[in-house]
């Protein structure tokens, strides 16, 4: 699954303009949820995505009676923050509660109610997993849905586990929610179960009695229950949303549909799921694996049967029932069977699906040549519906995705959305063998499974288009997100040890640094011997849920190498630091090159530090890359047959995820010049001309900006402004942007966001002033290029570059603005690109450019805003782009501005998408956010507390914009901290919330 949202699309669909620039990917995925994405990560998946996603779409906020059905999870919760708060402030509380609530039809009864109403939340621990007694090993369900009821009836064909003797005797669990799930009748092996002597029904969970199973043979165990899908406004399990019913199972979604092992361990044959329902309002009835058979019944009513012979996890399985439209096509595998491949939308939106459609072919292509690894059942089916606000779910052979990862066409999707389509969709497919044929074991294993794909959906993405730029995209998202997400309080290490609510690990570390601890394998042993890895993987696990452990053990022992140490990244938090120092002796022609490392654990990590040697002289380079292997708290390396001084390239292609720093302290900007000119490696090449940036920003804060850093900065820009030489203009565009702001403050002990603003701001006008008539002729030169190719639009990497150059340089000239005159031009030349524009993506980084101005540029800006709002005509995804757009302006007034778009009718809390498009895109405006006052915080805090009431998930999210406030200054920092103090203190508070600001508070 994929960690990623509607709004973070926006945000990506802004590169090259002052909307990105400022703020970078980074902060998006901050304010996005990724605990976040990047998710992408995109995917972001995914499960994070969907858990944070749990209010529908269309649905008007809950009613006082839909509020009050949750009044046991928020007692729950209530109890467990007040004994927390007992601790974290000295003193003792008293819970009072009230016993109101609203009678539900599928509550199981009082007794359990109460029952559940006293109980504190659970801590799991990682060192507690045991292996379950009893394994369901296969599985059949018969769905009837009708209006305002949905009977499941569900048959368990259960084993005793032969591999833990000494759980044989124990009892099975299988869990269930009470506010979700109403039991009907139990029958174990034909015969009607008897309550309390064959089993109990506990909070959470209905208890088989050892007793009741066979230990030698197969016990059948039929459960018949209620849901009712259509009051299931968590969007977990069966729901509905809007005209279709669809369910959300990862990671326990499941037991809200049935009672059931709900754990990825049990890995079960769903031989036989039949769907029935109303054939006129639901036509399509789709399922997990190949279709069997389908029918027309009485009453109008239809059915379908699904078998899928391969054996996964309950939070793999779905079913969908709705009125879609829908795209067919064929691939013939390489071993020649072939795979009709659909995919359904909302009828609307038929005719943007074309290019999912060609991704997912790409993907499938990709995989097979890449890894040997083909598709396995005949069919495969993707599912997007404007009402589905996940991002995307791998669901064996069923995927199901937000239609802001399936829908491009050039009038409403950008160059990024259509990436992301495609790294999305890619995903997904992926997952088929990482995550689906061999799964994790228990949820602390995630990043088994999500670290692993993206990385395959990074390395997809980048053989698609441009790996150098994938590159720079990658690492710019994980410095600026999950840097930061590791020096605060919610860090914890790829593999965590502990939680209380899973929903708030599916995180920046889990996935992104997950994938980047799966590259150092790649990097350690080349690609070859990580195929190698991945091939005895596959063939050790293939079906089964399996640990990082086992994972690590497949590539040590297929490259016959010890990755014991390796192993210490898994339970490492925080982020290391790599000191560096070098000397040359011309004499003996050795240079010698000393790292030393300082992180988290109490050993050393084995760190793959990539490294390449240029003459200081000629430029050349005389060590091609080499990869050293740190393994000590201080290494030197020595290369020998140096004929003269050089200057070394280090952590080339971003090696490890590491910081980087001169063990003196100081930046030789002379070095970083002379790398931004010569590097042969594309990324330390980018990577030098940011630091230079950097020093010189820095510079400009403190008042102290030196005349030699802005020599080497004007002269590095000019020369990648005016270079022949650069065939790609994406990395020509990213070479040219300065670091974002988040990027920028992950360098800063305290940050001062509106100094850091002001600072950036100035640095950028000055190469504006300076180079304008260089910048404004490059940019006209594209302009004829782009006019000159009208016609057919293009997504490939040339047409995406120029698109892209062209928006970075159109942000420079728009940033000249402090005169009536300057305004007027700024906003003329705007206005003329957004007129002009075929697509959306010069569109919105246009109307992200006027969406700052002010003065003489202020009527151009609300022209442009309004008929950017008509031409949307409701197209939801569009919208999100308006709302984005205008809460990262940079307009005094900002907040304001956003305080009334939450008035719009356009505008609902109850939408996830449209949620973060507007307020959790404000929180990454740093300036205005984090105004000295404070009214950026009690705004965000107010909507936080408002959000925990209809959707908990994406209120933590939210609310980690405010648990870094010791990184600011004693004011700001005291002013965050009182919005955190009021969100603890609430009654009731949700699991997911409480969990966020309490640790925020530490």
């Amino acid at each position: 699954m994929r960690i990623a949202n509607a709004a973070l699309a926006l945000l990506l669909s802004s590169r090259g303009n002052s909307f990105f620039a400022r703020r970078g990917t980074a902060a998006a995925v901050s304010a996005f949820g990724f605990s976040s994405p990047p998710p992408s990560y995109h995917h972001l998946s995914s499960h994070q995505q969907h858990q944070r996603q749990r209010s529908p779409w269309t649905l008007s906020p809950a009613s006082s009676c839909n509020k009050s059905k949750n009044i046991i999870g928020e007692r729950k919760a209530a109890l467990f923050m007040t004994s927390t708060l007992n601790s974290l402030r000295g003193g003792s509380a008293a819970a009072s509660f009230s016993s109101t609530t609203c009678s539900s039809s599928t509550a199981l009864n009082s007794a359990v109610a109460e029952e559940q109403s006293t109980s504190e939340p659970v801590v799991n621990y990682r060192k507690d997993y045991e292996a379950l007694p009893f394994f369901v090993n296969k599985i059949n369900m018969d769905f009837k849905i009708t209006d305002g009821k949905t009977t499941v009836t569900t048959e368990l064909f259960i084993d005793a586990n032969p591999d833990s003797a000494s759980l044989k005797h124990k009892d099975l669990n299988l869990d269930g929610e009470e506010d979700a799930v109403k039991l009907l009748s139990l029958q174990i092996n034909g015969v009607d179960a008897i309550k309390d002597e064959d089993y109990e029904i506990k909070p959470g969970k209905l208890v088989l009695k050892s007793s009741a199973l066979s230990s030698t043979s197969t016990t059948k165990v039929t459960t018949t229950v209620e849901v009712i899908p259509e009051e299931n406004t968590q969007l977990s399990g069966l729901y509905k949303s809007g005209p279709m019913y669809c369910t959300q199972c990862e990671a326990t979604g499941f037991r809200r549909i049935t009672y059931y092992p709900d754990r990825p361990d049990n890995m079960a044959v769903f031989e036989r799921v039949r769907i029935e329902a109303d054939k006129e309002n639901y036509p399509v009835l789709l399922g997990n694996g190949n279709l069997m058979e389908s029918g027309d019944l009485e009453d109008g009513r239809h059915y379908s049967v699904w078998s899928d012979p391969f054996p996964k996890p309950s939070y793999l399985f779905c079913i969908v029932a709705g009125n879609l439209g829908s795209i067919r096509d064929t691939y013939q595998t390489t071993s020649g069977r072939n795979v009709q491949l659909e995919i359904f939308s909302e009828k609307e939106n038929v005719g943007k699906l074309d290019y999912a459609m060609e991704s997912l072919k790409r993907s499938m292509k990709w995989d097979e040549d890449k890894f040997g690894l083909e598709y396995d059942l005949g069919i495969y089916n993707i599912v997007a519906v404007n009402d589905f606000n996940m991002g995307a779910m791998e669901n064996k052979g069923l995927n199901v995705f937000n239609t802001a990862y399936v829908l491009a066409d050039p009038a409403t999707a950008t160059d990024s959305d259509y990436e992301r389509v495609e790294g999305v969709i890619g995903h997904e497919y992926f997952h088929n063998w990482t995550g689906n044929r061999v799964t994790c074991r228990d949820w602390f294993q995630l990043t088994l499974k999500e670290g692993l794909t993206v990385f395959r959906d990074q390395e997809f993405s980048g053989d698609m288009g441009s790996n150098a730029v994938k590159r720079i995209e990658d690492v710019r998202g994980l410095r600026g997100r999950q840097f930061n997400e590791d020096a605060g309080p919610m860090s914890h290490p790829i593999r965590p040890d502990s939680y209380i609510n899973m929903d708030n690990f599916y995180t920046a570390t889990v996935y992104s640094k997950g994938a980047e601890v799966i590259r150092m394998y790649n990097t350690l042993l080349t690609p070859a011997g990580f195929r190698k890895g991945m091939d005895l993987y596959f063939e050790r696990h293939d079906g089964s849920g399996v640990t990082c452990d086992d994972f690590r053990s497949a590539m040590a022992d297929a490259n016959g190498v010890d990755l014991d140490q390796f192993g210490l990244w898994y339970s490492t938090s925080g982020t290391p630091t790599v000191t560096y120092s070098s000397s040359y002796d011309a004499e003996s022609g050795t240079f010698s090159l000393t790292l030393s490392q300082k992180s988290n654990s109490d050993d050393p990590l084995h760190i793959p530090v990539s490294v390449g040697l240029i003459d200081k002289e000629s430029g050349e380079e005389v060590v091609p890359t080499k990869v050293l292997e740190l393994k000590e708290a201080t290494q030197t390396f020595e290369f020998t047959d140096i004929k003269g001084d050089v200057v070394p390239s280090i952590l080339r292609g971003f090696s490890a995820p590491v910081k980087v720093v001169p063990e003196s302290g100081v930046v030789d900007e002379s070095s970083l010049a002379f790398l931004a000119a010569k590097d042969t490696d594309g990324f330390n090449k980018w990577e030098s001309g940011q630091r230079l940036f950097t020093s010189l920003i820095f510079q400009t804060m403190d008042d102290k900006q030196s005349e030699q850093t802005l020599s080497f900065v004007n002269e590095a820009f000019i020369q990648t402004l005016t270079s022949e030489n650069m065939s790609d203009y994406s990395i020509q565009a990213y070479a040219l942007t300065p670091p974002t702001e988040s990027t920028l403050a992950e360098e800063l002990d305290v940050v001062d966001p509106v100094a850091l603003r002001q600072a950036r701001g100035s640095v950028k006008k000055a190469i504006a002033r300076k180079f304008q008539t260089e910048i404004r002729a490059k940019y006209d030169e594209l302009t004829a290029a782009m006019e000159a190719e009208s016609g057919e639009f293009k997504v490939d990497a040339t047409s995406v570059g120029r698109r892209r150059l062209r928006n970075v340089l159109l942000d420079y000239l728009c940033s000249i603005k402090e005169t009536a005159e300057e305004q007027k031009a700024a906003a003329e030349l705007a206005t003329a690109q957004y007129n002009a524009a075929t697509g959306m993506t010069d569109k919105i980084a246009a109307l992200a450019a006027l969406s700052s101005m002010d003065g003489e540029g202020a009527d151009a800006r609300d022209a442009a805003i309004q008929k950017f709002y008509d031409d949307a005509n409701g197209d939801a995804l569009v919208l999100d782009k308006w709302f984005a757009v205008q809460a990262t302006a940079d307009l005094p007034d900002v907040l304001d501005r956003v305080k009334a778009l939450t008035k719009h009718s356009d505008f609902t809390l109850s939408n996830p998408n449209r949620c973060r498009s507007l307020v959790s895109v404000f929180a990454t405006n740093a300036a205005p956010f984090h105004a000295e006052n404070g009214d950026g915080y009690s705004f965000v805090g107010g909507i936080v507390a408002e959000l925990d009431k209809i959707n908990p998930q994406i209120a933590s999210r939210v609310a980690g914009s405010l648990i870094q406030w010791k990184r600011y200054d004693e004011k700001r920092g005291q002013l965050m901290k009182g919005e955190l103090e009021k969100l603890v203190s609430m009654k009731p508070i949700s699991d997911n919330l409480f969990e966020v600001v309490s640790r925020g508070l530490k």
